[in-house]
């Protein structure tokens, strides 16, 4: 670089090296934070259940009638379950889905 009263006013290339071929390549730096798994469904012990509901355990037997309500049993499901098959024991009487909501 030549200059005159502090201003460049020409250049002149002294030697050209290549000390390493370029690559084309994307390259990024950074953490890449995966997403936790989903949480694993809810376990229901299946044994002694009826699987037309769900979500909840409706006992097997004769005759199920909600807790709450005036039935004669012998056997009483205290709780809210989605009913997924045939509504055996009744126990959606506003036909919404859910047995025994209160």
């Amino acid at each position: 670089m030549t200059l005159s009263d502090g201003n460049e006013v020409s250049r002149e290339l002294v030697s050209e090296i290549v000390t390493r071929e370029p690559v084309v390549e994307v390259t990024s730096l950074g953490i890449y934070d995966a997403p936790p798994p989903p949480p694993p469904p809810p376990v229901v012990e299946a044994s002694g259940c009826d699987s037309n509901y769900a979500e909840a355990c409706v006992p097997i037997d004769s005759d199920v009638d909600c807790a709450w309500g005036s039935g004669n049993g012998p056997s009483y499901f205290d709780g809210v379950a989605l009913v997924v098959g045939s509504d055996i024991y009744d126990l959606d009487r506003d036909g919404d889905g859910y047995a025994c909501e209160q």
